[in-house]
């Protein structure tokens, strides 16, 4: 069953610049460079909403609203 974010018109993910992208982008390994996923994420207009969500859903694997997760668990502890 398709998430219920990518079918919703009103989303915000149907207006996320990752959409037809290569996921694996957003899913950098411990040798690969973040940066091209960070880049796509920086020209986003629903950055904020795609980092939101991924810190309110404590999102633990890859690149979300331009942050990685060591990046978004910092923001987490600095808002406790």
């Amino acid at each position: 069953m398709a998430d219920p974010l990518l079918r919703d018109e009103g989303a915000w993910t149907v207006k996320a610049n990752c959409i037809g992208e290569d996921t694996s982008v957003f899913f950098p390994g411990p040798d690969d460079d973040p940066q091209a996923a960070i880049k796509i994420c920086n020209r986003c207009v629903v950055r904020d909403d795609c980092l939101n969500w991924a810190i309110e859903t404590k999102e633990r694997f890859g690149i979300w609203g331009a942050t990685s997760e060591r990046q978004r668990r910092r923001i987490i502890r600095r808002s406790a």
